[in-house]
């Protein structure tokens, strides 16, 4: 039996908005995080997507944009926190080096590309092998998100090569112990002042 997750990038905080790095460290949500984790909200309302569990990133910023998104309660899990960018936390986006940044921030005290991806895939895939998740949402962040996208990418035949925007939501299938993406739902939030 297929299963469906939606895996979901948190809205907008106060250090995307200063363009500061932010992985293990936290922000609070802005306005505009807050406006766009209600739309977010609104798109499963419209399409009639109802979940039987919920899951989140243990940071703040996931955890608010889930609570706006849906009053249902909800697990708080470590394994869907973002990268961890050791000292580079807290610092300017400028500060990073070229992508793909590879094992850059473990020299810093950070996460490998590699620890990530499997960290997000073992913990997403523990989270569907449960009995009664057959549809399943996940709050987490933008690498985070992406490096699950890049660990199942031999499966799936979409993709998106532009940065994954807040509140930016993954449909993946699960079944048979292989996930395969097969939407990507981006809100339009230009008109959001």
């Amino acid at each position: 039996m297929k299963k469906i997750l939606y895996l979901m990038r948190h809205g907008q905080t106060l250090f995307n908005a200063r363009r500061k790095i932010q992985g293990w460290c936290d922000a609070p949500l802005t306005k505009l995080g807050i406006r766009q984790a209600i739309i977010a909200g609104d798109y499963f309302k419209n399409n009639n997507i109802t979940f039987d569990y919920a899951y989140s990133s243990t940071s703040e910023r996931a955890c608010d944009t889930l609570e706006y998104v849906t009053n249902m309660s909800y697990t708080r899990v470590k394994g869907l926190k973002e990268w961890n960018f050791g000292t580079f936390e807290g610092e300017s986006e400028d500060l990073n080096p070229s992508l793909p940044y590879g094992n850059f921030f473990v020299q810093y005290g950070g996460e490998s590309e590699i620890e990530l991806r499997n960290r997000i895939a073992k913990t997403l895939h523990s989270i569907m092998k449960n009995d009664n998740h057959n549809t399943v949402l996940a709050v987490s962040h933008g690498a985070a998100c992406r490096q699950f996208m890049r660990y199942w990418a031999h499966t799936s035949d979409i993709d998106q090569k532009e940065r994954l925007g807040n509140c930016c939501i993954l449909k993946f299938e699960f079944e048979k112990d292989t996930f395969r993406l097969i939407e990507i739902i981006n809100h339009d939030f230009n008109e959001l002042p």
